[in-house]
Formats: C-alpha cells, structure tokens, sequence
C-alpha cells in the first residue's frame, strides 16, 4: 500500500503550471516538522510534491507560502539523465486530496470606522404611537 498523509507548511507560493496537452499541474514543497525531545532543536523535512488537475487548480488558488495545509496521496519515485550523462532519482509526493488546517490570515488590517454620534438635541422627534401608520 503506498499511502501518504502530511501536515506541513508550504515553502513557497504554489504556480500553476499546464503540460503541453493542457493539464494543469503544479510543484511545491511542504515543510514537515520531525517530532523531537523535550529541549532540542526544532526540525523540518521538505517534501516536494506534485499536483494534477482540479486539485493543483485548488491549491493554487487557496494556498500560500507558510500557510499550513492537509494532504494525503502516494510517493512516486523517478530517475533522470541531466545535462552532464549522470543517472539522478527523484523521489516526490502525487498529493491527491488537499485540507485547510488553519484560518487564512488577512494580510491587511480592517481600518477603524470614525462614527460621530449626534447629541440627544440634533436627533429627530419621533411622534405618538397614534399618528403612526402601524
């Protein structure tokens, strides 16, 4: 079974991207904290992952660097010949299913409302109960 579930987050802003065909695609990294001892140093693993279709489309659209985000899928393994003949592996995540783990925090501040209440004597008279139409 190969199976993948991560909390982590984003390193950078996703992109989407679209392969010559027109799929839509997007590559990203999430960093996964490594759980630790009481008194350590806090670490991370960056995992790169790879999303296709509906789904790069969502993260692209609702997700940004440092937000933190759900996702499961399946580790898909790879290698490659670069430019100089030597054989490279590639080891990265297919995320299939995405989630919001926090709140998207606003980036700009509501600005104060300056309301000026009117005094007692500048407000309009309101008449008898009898002369209203209901």
């Amino acid at each position: 079974m190969n199976n993948v579930s991560l909390v982590g987050r984003l390193t950078a802003d996703p992109e989407i991207k679209h392969t010559q065909s027109g799929t839509a695609y997007t590559r990203f990294s999430v960093a996964v904290d490594r759980p630790v001892k009481q008194g350590e140093e806090k670490q991370a693993d960056f995992i790169p992952l790879v999303a296709w279709g509906k789904t790069a489309e969502f993260i692209c659209k609702y997700f940004s660097k440092g937000q933190r985000i759900g996702l499961t899928g399946s580790i898909r393994t790879g290698s490659y010949t670069d430019k100089d003949g030597n054989k490279r592996n590639t080891v990265e995540v297919w995320a299939n299913n995405v989630e919001f783990v926090e709140k998207k925090q606003s980036s700009a501040q509501p600005s104060p409302i300056d309301i000026t209440v009117p005094d007692d004597e500048d407000l309009p008279t309101v008449p008898d109960d009898e002369d209203l139409p209901f």
